[in-house]
């Protein structure tokens, strides 16, 4: 998708006058990801099917099914507790996560690259006012941090990774294998 006026490509969105929109490309995925010979399934999977965060959104966000393999790798990666569950916490850690990015770039003078190292999945049920919140979190994290909607329900989604009865609107994967992980097992057949 291409926009006019000034923009520049800040991983995989398109930052223009502080709109985001996704772009097809992908091209700052997980560095994992460059080598992996399904590298282009995924691309064609986060840009096959898009959706606005909410009706008055400037961000667009890819619209992904849950298969036998993503939940698999959920239940996997939330054993392995790198997931959190719910937006407070997502802010929380990514906050700290990003003191602890600046406070090193500072002594080191070196910057960090420019490559998606978190995941947001998000379960399609929420109000507009958590999608709201969604997009100013990621607006704050980009380009370290992207977001898929989940064609599921909250109940839906928190009864696959953590059992009856639970919720999950939203789920942070925490560490960049993980995210690669969650990544290629939604291209999984």
């Amino acid at each position: 998708m291409c926009l006019s006026g000034r923009s520049i490509l800040v991983s995989d969105f398109k930052v223009e006058d502080m709109s985001l929109t996704l772009l097809p490309g992908f091209s700052r995925l997980p560095r994992s990801l460059d080598e992996n010979p399904r590298r282009e399934q995924v691309l064609h999977l986060l840009g096959a099917n898009t959706r606005l965060l909410w009706p008055g959104s400037r961000i667009s966000v890819a619209l992904v099914g849950i298969t036998p393999c993503l939940g698999e790798a959920l239940k996997s990666v939330c054993h392995a507790k790198q997931l959190v569950r719910g937006l407070e916490l997502a802010e929380q850690r990514l906050a700290r996560e990003q003191q602890g990015l600046t406070i090193a770039e500072k002594k080191t003078g070196l910057q960090r690259g420019e490559r998606v190292s978190r995941l947001l999945l998000l379960a399609d049920d929420g109000a507009e006012r958590f999608y709201r919140n969604v997009e100013g979190l990621l607006r704050r994290h980009a380009p370290r941090v992207m977001a898929v909607m989940l064609r599921s329900d909250s109940a839906t989604l928190g009864d696959l990774v953590f059992g009856s009865g639970s919720l999950a609107r939203l789920l942070l994967i925490e560490h960049k294998d993980a995210v690669t992980h969650v990544l290629l097992s939604m291209a999984q057949e």
